[in-house]
């Protein structure tokens, strides 16, 4: 087993990286401390933005920069700030490129990041691969970072700070985040829409299950399953820095997700600046109930809004778009589908 699952109570592991990058791990830095406690949304909203009739050789940058403005992201509070770019390279093979984000998907996000003025690092810790090189060249993301000067972090086995576990919902006490994740001042989670044979969907929280380092945590990250998939996804996105989304709903994964899963087109782009109302629209999409996946209800009214009440539709409206995704016939999974002809209105 990993060291972290044995020595939760042990002191930090050594670090060579700035002190800024110490102080936000132990919690002093105002900025994290802000942006990664667990807040209480009872009654607030938050905007979803849907962009239909996307391909990866389409304007990808202008949809993204078109939903992030109209989620209310204000181009100004990023200048100069340092944006890690979060992709899905679980277990990429260039015979199923529905499994990973898309490289497209990738450098558009960097282009708008860039354009308006941040430092921009790409970043993930496989976690079903320990050769980081084998992933970025199967998934072609190697390719696409090379031919924009794109730096790469691997998440992996970068050096690492502890952070407490500000989401309390499992039984770990703190976590430990690479050098890349502890540092940035803000996290774009770009996720694959895919289901998941485990916990029904895989979107934006669950991918920043890669933000956490197998050198840490082993493959496929083993004491974050041990200690229970829906309360660590929770957790993890309740400490992380500020954390937004952009997902690949262009082509999608239905069925035996996150990786055996079949081709489901979509052509969708989804954008919001909370995780959870944008894992919750997902979910609409593909006529999942996302009060059936665990982690959503533990993230309702925590660190978002999942109710459609509560999530303000930009862009297009999900409705007309949504699609049955396939879901595996396992008794843990059929509330996904329980509602189907209900959630579409």
């Amino acid at each position: 087993m990993s060291e972290v699952a044995g020595n939760q109570g042990e002191a930090v592991a050594r670090a060579t990286f700035s002190r800024r990058a110490w102080l936000i791990g132990g919690g002093v830095s105002a900025a994290l401390v802000g942006a990664g406690l667990v807040h209480h949304w009872r009654g607030q909203r938050a905007s979803v933005f849907i962009a239909k009739g996307q391909s990866y050789a389409g304007n990808l940058v202008r949809t993204i920069r078109d939903g992030l403005l109209a989620c209310g992201l204000a181009p100004d509070t990023i200048r100069g700030k340092r944006v890690l770019l979060k992709p899905n390279m679980v277990e990429p093979t260039r015979d199923a490129p529905h499994m990973t984000t898309h490289p497209a998907m990738v450098l558009a996000a960097a282009e708008v990041f860039r354009g308006w003025g941040a430092t921009v690092t790409v970043g993930e810790g496989p976690g079903h691969l320990r050769d980081t090189d084998l992933a970025l060249a199967e998934s072609g993301v190697g390719e696409a970072l090379d031919s924009a000067k794109l730096p790469f972090a691997d998440l992996n086995y970068q050096e690492v700070a502890r952070t407490p576990n500000r989401g309390r919902s499992s039984r770990l006490d703190y976590f430990y985040f690479p050098q890349a994740v502890a540092e940035a001042d803000l996290i774009v989670s770009l996720p694959k829409m895919k289901t998941h044979h485990w916990v029904g969907v895989t979107a934006s929280m669950k991918n920043l299950y890669g933000t956490i380092p197998g050198c840490k945590y082993g493959w496929p990250k083993n004491v974050l399953h041990y200690s229970g998939i829906p309360q660590t996804v929770f957790d993890i996105n309740a400490s992380l820095p500020r954390t937004i989304a952009i997902v690949d709903g262009i082509d999608c994964m239905e069925g035996d997700g996150p990786i055996m899963g079949t081709l489901k087109r979509m052509g969708v782009v989804l954008v919001g600046t909370c995780p959870a109302a944008v894992d919750a629209t997902a979910c609409r999409l593909m006529e999942i109930d996302p009060y059936a996946v665990p982690y959503l209800v533990l993230a309702s009214d925590r660190l978002g809004p999942i109710d459609e009440r509560h999530i303000i539709q930009r862009g297009e409206a999900w409705q007309p778009l949504a699609s049955p995704f396939a879901v595996l016939d396992k008794p843990h999974l059929k509330d996904l589908v329980r509602k189907r002809g209900v959630l579409v209105s």
